[in-house]
């Protein structure tokens, strides 16, 4: 087993391994669903060392959350910190089986349906803990809506769902709560209004995005907020050479890249390259180096997938390399790097 840090989410006393494990990959995200393939992804990550598994009703309509229960479940409650969401029930659709919806494919006869009020989200919790075969979750997110809807259920989450959140953590069923989100401006909306734990945000701090940097970053470190990022390898680009342009490769924000995204890669890579360092090890270590980060959860869909993030996360990395990325305008002056570094601003 691989060695990984521990950090903890804000005051709550919760710990969890700076790499996690984002359970979207293991739920047909890309790719066909296959239940004995993710159940072997998450023991794989297990024994190699994560102990932080995040998940969500959303995830293949029930598949994430049932594969990591089968496995997690048959394990040491105290040896792992599991998270999932609410915001999202899930509903009988035989029409739905074996279609698409976004990123996934094949679905099961089951679909989503938003619901933020405070009964929505005492069923959904209750669903998911029969789907993990668990008696309690140790992270408990607001699972937010799309741009389209926000202003629409932006009040009900603030009245109805985060005080649904707040009972569970007071009951101890909940050990934090927090929210999920891509966009840092509905979290900020929300932790404005609630005494929130932590949040997941998802492709806005990475190699190619470092927008929450500047909005997000600072509220969470004023209120003592753990931030724990989806999307470390931007949906695929950075897990991959950007200079062979596939349809998976090549992802950025759930879909193909844009070509000032790809260059951008090709040019991160080429620094990389210099310095012998995977492109990946260089993806997951950045994000972890801000001092308000607790864990960083790529989305494996295999074993090796799995085991290779642990083993990126603690790949040596010269100095230097994160100096020459500054110094070419790769990455802002601002940002905390892994091991230093200041060539100038950007």
């Amino acid at each position: 087993m691989n060695h990984l840090e521990t950090r903890t989410i804000g005051d709550t006393g919760l710990s969890v391994t700076t790499v996690g494990m984002g359970g979207a990959g293991l739920a047909g995200m890309y790719a066909s669903f296959d239940r004995d393939q993710a159940a072997e992804t998450v023991l794989a990550g297990y024994d190699a060392g994560i102990r932080f598994f995040d998940t969500a009703p959303q995830y293949g309509f029930g598949r994430s959350e049932t594969v990591i229960g089968e496995v997690l479940s048959g394990l040491d409650r105290d040896s792992f910190t599991i998270a999932t969401k609410v915001g999202r029930v899930l509903v009988d659709a035989p029409e739905m089986e074996g279609t698409e919806f976004g990123a996934f494919s094949d679905l099961p006869p089951t679909f989503e349906q938003l619901d933020y009020s405070r009964d929505g989200i005492m069923r959904s919790f209750e669903e998911s803990l029969g789907r993990l075969g668990l008696d309690r979750v140790d992270v408990l997110l607001i699972h937010d809506p799309a741009p389209a809807d926000w202003d629409e259920l932006k009040d009900t989450i603030v009245s109805e769902a985060y005080p649904a959140l707040r009972d569970l953590r007071s009951q101890g069923v909940v050990g934090a709560i927090g929210a999920g989100v891509n966009d840092s401006d509905k979290f900020v909306y929300l932790a404005e209004r609630g005494d929130y734990d932590c949040v997941l945000i998802a492709l806005r701090y990475n190699l190619i995005d470092t927008s929450a940097l500047f909005d997000l970053f600072p509220l969470c470190a004023e209120r003592n907020i753990g931030v724990y990022l989806g999307g470390p390898y931007s949906s695929g680009i950075l897990a991959s050479d950007p200079s062979v342009v596939t349809d998976l490769g090549t992802r950025h924000w759930y879909a193909k890249a844009p070509s000032d995204v790809i260059h951008k890669a090709r040019s991160l890579k080429s620094v990389c390259d210099r310095h012998e360092v995977p492109l990946k090890a260089a993806a997951l270590q950045f994000g972890l180096a801000h001092p308000m980060v607790v864990s960083t959860i790529p989305g494996p869909r295999s074993a090796s997938e799995a085991r290779e993030n642990v083993a990126m996360a603690t790949a040596p990395i010269p100095a230097r390399l994160w100096e020459d990325m500054r110094a070419e305008c790769l990455i802002p002056s601002e940002v905390p790097v892994p091991a230093g570094g200041d060539d100038g601003r950007c």
